[in-house]
């Protein structure tokens, strides 16, 4: 358990981008919250990308502020993985959260004061499956809690 916690419930973190190893990592903490009696945190970051103009009628290229329709589409994606992956007995113990920031740096907030921290891998390849992402390798080096790095569902696929 995180310091300074005592007979509470387990509570779990996951972080969810709708790739195939985060639907592992949020079936997994599923499970061990079943297992544990806890909870589970889906979270999900978003970034609204700098820069990037947009085009006004007549006027040409203007900064488009869409913060708020990203958050929504964010919400949605998270939302539609939520009932993809988690059984309605089990929905229950998972709560969401979407943020906007670095996916790494979402995450460790989050994580401050969870149990566990469960995040997927994304490989890409025979030598990059060895490898950790650099969300989840930031998050191994830098959490204050354990940290379970889930491959994509079957492991490797054939090429």
């Amino acid at each position: 358990m995180a310091e300074g916690k005592t007979n509470a419930a387990p509570r779990i973190v996951v972080g969810v981008d709708g790739s195939p190893s985060s639907r592992a990592a949020l079936q997994w903490a599923v499970r061990q919250a079943v297992l544990t009696a806890g909870t589970v945190e889906a979270v999900t970051a978003y970034i609204v990308p700098a820069g990037v103009p947009g085009y006004a009628w007549g006027q040409g290229p203007v900064a488009i502020d869409d913060s708020a329709e990203r958050e929504t589409d964010a919400r949605k994606a998270l939302d539609a993985v939520i009932d993809e992956e988690v059984t309605p007995v089990d929905r229950h113990r998972v709560s969401t959260q979407v943020v906007y920031g670095h996916p790494a740096e979402v995450l460790m907030d989050a994580a401050a004061s969870a149990d566990l921290l469960v995040v997927g891998s994304r490989g890409h390849g025979a030598f990059a499956d060895a490898l950790l992402g650099s969300v989840g390798q930031y998050c191994v080096h830098h959490a204050h809690c354990p940290v379970v790095i889930m491959r994509g569902p079957g492991g490797r696929k054939a090429a």
